[in-house]
């Protein structure tokens, strides 16, 4: 009889990593009752094909790539199945408070008389209903307001056009920044005129699948919005971090464009291309007049359009941005000129202490 049993953080590392060396033989525990050769043998066979199917494995997983795109796609898979795993974990701990405190109730009203527990259950609805009171006259509001801003509120579109240049988890990313756009748009009390254009395709597809977004007090197009704003593109304005022009203030006649792309740097100044082409104005938001990036001044579609709410109801750029912008992605300027000092003074130092050791080593 022959088994063998191979640990699996050693066939992960030959399935990640199929240049390094493979499993050798001492990692495989055998249990055998027949002759030490008859083993040898099958310990060799079995090492020959866990070779054979770890570099297939491997060779699906990433044949025809560059190692550089390789690391890219193993990083990829990993964080994705760590977001899973978290995904998960959330799921099950939520369900654990949800039993938690089904049993601290039951456990409550056991505890009570009769007539106590009819009063807390009476109490408990009333509670109940209030909220749901709350949360209709909430929502009778909300949509007061997008209806109001489709009249006078701040034209913003989301331009869906590139949605050919995007993956399936790009695009649903760009699907998950829009309906932020849209929670985040229904909380201000100056809420802006959202447009969605040339919505068709995968895009459209994935957007319908959005619980009430057939419901949403927004304007959608199928048609680019250079045919759906053909009166009027003389205002508009494409924001794009490539273009020149720093937009000092929010003019309510223009109408201000935002490029639907989640591309990881791929199309870089595909935007202010575009709207050249077009022959129509474009602007950036003056982020380098109040903080410096610690990166590009990219920004994702919703934190763009948030600052821009921010600045409607503020009408102050610095607030907006220091708000909205992750502080991975900035640098105050006053922090980083102060971290430039301290990084001179201490390589001034380090040549000291190098100087100083010279003729020690000459002699």
């Amino acid at each position: 009889m022959f088994s063998c049993s191979i640990p699996a953080t050693l066939i992960l590392r030959t399935l990640l990593f199929p240049n390094k060396p493979k499993i050798p033989l001492f990692h495989l525990h055998f249990s055998t009752m027949d002759h030490v050769s008859t083993t040898a043998a099958a310990a060799a066979a079995a090492e020959a094909t866990i070779t054979a199917v770890t570099s297939t494995t491997a060779s699906t997983i990433t044949g025809g790539l560059s190692k550089t795109a390789q690391k890219k796609l193993l990083k990829q898979q990993k964080f994705e199945a760590k977001r899973a795993e978290k995904k998960a974990a959330a799921k099950a701990q939520k369900k654990s408070e949800t039993e938690r405190k089904r049993k601290e109730w039951e456990e409550k009203l056991s505890n009570l008389s009769e007539e106590e527990r009819i009063k807390v259950m009476e109490s408990r609805k009333e509670l109940r209903k209030e909220r749901m009171d709350k949360r209709s006259v909430e929502k009778q509001l909300k949509a007061e307001r997008l209806t109001a801003a489709k009249v006078n509120g701040q034209n913003l579109v989301i331009d869906l056009e590139f949605s050919d240049l995007m993956t399936s988890n790009e695009i649903n990313s760009l699907v998950q920044q829009i309906m932020y756009c849209y929670a985040e748009n229904g909380r201000y009390s100056t809420p802006a005129h959202l447009w969605l254009t040339g919505c068709q395709g995968e895009m459209d597809k994935q957007l319908q699948r959005l619980p009430g977004f057939d419901k949403w007090i927004i304007d959608k197009d199928t048609q680019p919005y250079i045919q759906t704003f053909e009166n009027q593109k003389e205002h508009l304005v494409y924001l794009t971090a490539d273009s020149e022009t720093m937009l000092d203030d929010l003019d309510p006649k223009k109408i201000y464009i935002v490029g639907g792309l989640v591309d990881r740097n791929r199309w870089k100044g595909i935007t202010m291309k575009k709207a050249e082409e077009q022959n129509i104005q474009t602007a950036k938001l003056p982020i380098g007049n109040f903080l410096k990036m610690s990166s590009s001044q990219v920004l994702t579609v919703n934190q763009v359009i948030e600052i821009i709410l921010k600045y409607l109801e503020t009408r102050d750029w610095k607030d907006s941005f220091f708000q909205v912008i992750p502080q991975r992605k900035r640098f105050e300027a006053d922090l980083e000129e102060n971290q430039e000092d301290v990084e001179d003074k201490q390589d001034e130092e380090q040549y000291v202490v190098q100087e100083q050791k010279k003729p020690c080593t000459e002699t």
